[in-house]
C-alpha cells in the first residue's frame, strides 16, 4: 500500500475507532459494522465504474460521499456509513487500496467486537489452527483457492468444516478471506490470527517440536521469547517428528532453530 493510502487508512480507522468506542453496544456493533464492510467490499468488487468513482481524488469529496450514501446509505448502519464515507474522503492511491482498507478495517472492527466479548484470545488460536489445517490439505485448499468458483460456493465449502465449532467472528473472519478474488487462503487466514494477536498487544510464535510440550514448557517458552522480543508471545505449537529433538521457533519472518535436526544439517554443512 502506498503512503497516501496509508494515511487514508490511517484516517479511517481512528474514525472506525471512535465510533465504536462510543457506541454502547460494544462488541455487537462492531460485529455488524465488520460484516456490512465486507459486504460494501463486495459490492465494490463486483462493481468496477462504482469503485472507480468513489476513489477518484481528483473529484470533490463531496460528490465521492454523495454517491456512497446514494448507493449504500439505505442498506447499511449508520456507524458503518460514517465509517464509509470517512473512507471516501480520503486520498488513496487507487481504487485497490480503497477496497484493500475496507477489508481491513472490516476484519479489524470484527476483532474489537471479539476483544470486547472477551473472545479475542479464541479467535485468535482458531484462526491459527484453521491456517494449520487448510495449508495442510492441498486438495481443500485448492478448492477455497479456486479462481473460477464462486463465493458462495467457496464459503459453503468452508461452512462445512466451520460449522458449530468456531466463533461467529472467526466464521465471519475466515469466509471473507476465502472468498477474495486474489492470494492464498491459508496465508490470508495466517495474517488474520497476526492481527488478533497485534489487538490483544502480543506477536505470534510459530513452535515446531518433535512432540506436544507441556503447557507448563509452553508457557517458560513464552516468557523467555517475550524477553528476546520485548513483547507478550502467543506460543502455537506443531507437532514433527523431523525435528528430532528440540524446537523450531518461527517469530514473523525469523526463524530460531534449536533441534537436533538443524544441528546435524549444519554440521554435514560444514563438512569439506
Amino acid at each position: 500500500m502506498h503512503a497516501a493510502s496509508r494515511d487514508a487508512l490511517e484516517q479511517s480507522r481512528s474514525v472506525l475507532q471512535s465510533r465504536l468506542s462510543a457506541n454502547p453496544a460494544g462488541g455487537a456493533t462492531g460485529a455488524k459494522v465488520g460484516s456490512e464492510l465486507f459486504s460494501v467490499v463486495d459490492l465494490l468488487e463486483g462493481d468496477r465504474s462504482l469503485r472507480v468513482a468513489v476513489a477518484d481524488s481528483s473529484a470533490p469529496v463531496e460528490a465521492r460521499q454523495d454517491l456512497a450514501r446514494s448507493v449504500l446509505g439505505w442498506k447499511i448502519d449508520d456507524t458503518t456509513l460514517e465509517v464509509v464515507l470517512a473512507a471516501v474522503a480520503s486520498s488513496w492511491s487507487n481504487p485497490r487500496d480503497l477496497r484493500e482498507g475496507l477489508v481491513t478495517l472490516g476484519r479489524e472492527a470484527l476483532l474489537l467486537s471479539a476483544k470486547e466479548q472477551g473472545q479475542l484470545g479464541a479467535v485468535e488460536d482458531e484462526l491459527f489452527r484453521l491456517g494449520r489445517i487448510v495449508a495442510g490439505d492441498a486438495e481443500f485448499e485448492q478448492a477455497l483457492s479456486d479462481r473460477n468458483a464462486t463465493a458462495e460456493s467457496k464459503r459453503a465449502l468452508l461452512g462445512q468444516v466451520l460449522y458449530g465449532k468456531v466463533t461467529a467472528v472467526t466464521e465471519a473472519l475466515a469466509s471473507q478471506a476465502v472468498a477474495r478474488p486474489e492470494g492464498m487462503p491459508a496465508d490470508d487466514i495466517d495474517s488474520l490470527s497476526r492481527m488478533a494477536a497485534e489487538i490483544e498487544g502480543q506477536s505470534v510464535a510459530v513452535v515446531t517440536s518433535a512432540s506436544e510440550l507441556t503447557q507448563e514448557q509452553q508457557d517458560a517458552l513464552s516468557r523467555k521469547l517475550a524477553g528476546i522480543y520485548g513483547r507478550e508471545m502467543t506460543v502455537h505449537v506443531e507437532v514433527d517428528p523431523a525435528v528430532i529433538g528440540g524446537v523450531v521457533v518461527r517469530v514473523g519472518d525469523e526463524i530460531i532453530d534449536g533441534s537436533v535436526a538443524g544441528r546435524l544439517a549444519a554440521v554435514r554443512r560444514a563438512l569439506p
